[in-house]
């Protein structure tokens, strides 16, 4: 038999391959240790790729940096020196100087006390002359809605004016110390043998007129405050208060309406006489609101429809597009239907 032949001299790369050492201790085939050295060398590829491909980080410069906060800087300076004026015309209130006892109102300086008419005088004048701002202010706007002061006594009643401050005001003011009192004709009976009707000079005169005992009904919707004064126990105040909520209301549909009039919330028998002496004619109609092209300003003035039910309005209105009927005000889901049932004759869709 022919002589085996001599055994191959190893070399180092057999004796560090990974394939040859694979196959040695795990018993693997030629190709399986290939492919898992593969594999191995796969997975070390991708964990440094990414070590090797990493981007250069930028250097930060700092000049850059600071030429654009310097250009911030200026523009800030150029607004706040725009709206300078603004600053000027609302200036910002120093509420430390109120906690120490200062004034947030501007000082006005004093004048030497010497005759003056207190009906001409304005808040100004009375703070010059030692009154408080807001007691000033309280003298001048009863005195406009009284038609002037007719005697020292009532300007001492003013609340929060000081007895110190009107005794040194008293003696300079130009008025009587009291009202002077109504003279009534004499409770004689004339030469007829009949007695004289109750009457006052100043009624005489037509100062302050009698309002008549037998008045007239008259229509709600057309009527000024004078023709409301007629009735007894409705004065200026009252009379502009009804004709002021008639014109945010649009006009009186019925005359359950005045019992909404804040005045009138608590007088049920002047109530009953407006009620009395007025009347709504018959197929009146209302100014109305066009709920498609009203702001919130015109929508919320209403008395029917306020802030929240004005904003509900407009945003339904964005949302689902214009009203094409008012009874599409229903589909607003918190509307509530008696809401509606009293906006109703008020709006319109166009």
């Amino acid at each position: 038999m022919p002589p085996s032949p001599p055994p191959r001299p190893r070399r180092f790369w057999d004796a560090i391959s990974p394939t040859r050492w694979l196959r040695r201790y795990f018993g693997y085939s030629r190709g399986e240790a290939r492919g898992v050295v593969g594999v191995l060398l796969l997975m070390l590829a991708f964990i440094v790729a990414p070590m090797l491909l990493r981007p250069e980080l930028p250097k930060y410069l700092p000049a850059a940096d600071q030429q654009g906060l310097n250009e911030l800087a200026a523009q800030l300076k150029e607004h706040r020196t725009a709206e300078q004026g603004f600053a000027n015309r609302y200036p910002r209130r120093d509420y430390k100087k109120f906690a120490r006892g200062g004034s947030r109102y501007p000082k006005v300086a004093p004048v030497r006390l010497a005759p003056f008419d207190p009906n001409a005088l304005t808040a100004e004048g009375w703070e010059a002359r030692g009154v408080p701002h807001f007691v000033a202010a309280r003298i001048v706007k009863y005195g406009a809605a009284a038609g002037g002061f007719k005697a020292k006594a009532q300007v001492k009643k003013m609340y929060g004016l000081d007895d110190s401050v009107y005794q040194r005001l008293a003696p300079f003011m130009q008025l009587p110390d009291a009202a002077p009192k109504r003279e009534y004709a004499a409770n004689r009976p004339g030469p007829d043998g009949k007695f004289p009707p109750f009457a006052s000079p100043d009624a005489a005169a037509g100062k302050f007129p009698r309002k008549p005992r037998n008045l007239q009904p008259f229509d709600l919707n057309t009527a000024d405050t004078t023709q409301l004064m007629q009735i007894r126990g409705i004065g200026a105040g009252r009379a502009k208060w009804v004709v002021r909520f008639r014109n945010q209301l649009g006009g009186y549909l019925r005359e359950d309406q005045l019992d909404e009039v804040f005045v009138l919330r608590d007088a049920p028998d002047l109530r009953d006489s407006l009620k009395k002496y007025t009347f709504v004619t018959a197929g009146y109609a209302p100014k109305t609101l066009n709920v498609n092209i009203a702001t919130f300003d015109e929508l919320y003035l209403h008395p029917y429809i306020g802030k929240p039910r004005a904003r509900l309005i407009i945003a339904y209105r964005q949302q689902h597009g214009p009203y094409k009927t008012v009874e599409d005000l229903k589909q607003i889901p918190i509307l509530k239907l008696t809401d509606w049932e009293k906006m109703r004759p008020y709006v319109r869709c166009e």
